[in-house]
């Protein structure tokens, strides 16, 4: 019966698949490496986040107007729309 599989091994298996493992090791390593970057992105965003709304609130406090004051003489009363 096995000589009608006319089964030989192939000289390059290991060669290959030492490769093919070396490259697995590389990818599962460079995926953790993305997955920290990213992390430590979505952290700095949410950093960058928090410093943008406490600026919007010094700068454009609630009680302000989103319309611009019109700039006036000194002295002067400002017209009434």
């Amino acid at each position: 019966m096995l000589s009608m599989l006319n089964w030989r091994r192939d000289p390059d298996y290991e060669r290959r698949k030492m490769q093919h493992e070396w490259r697995m090791r590389q990818i599962d390593e460079r995926t953790k490496q993305l997955e920290n970057e990213t992390e430590q992105l979505r952290q700095e965003n949410a950093k960058g986040r928090q410093l943008l709304a406490k600026i919007d609130a010094l700068c454009f406090p609630p009680e302000s107007s989103s319309i611009p004051a019109i700039a006036t003489e000194p002295g002067s009363k400002p017209s009434s729309p």
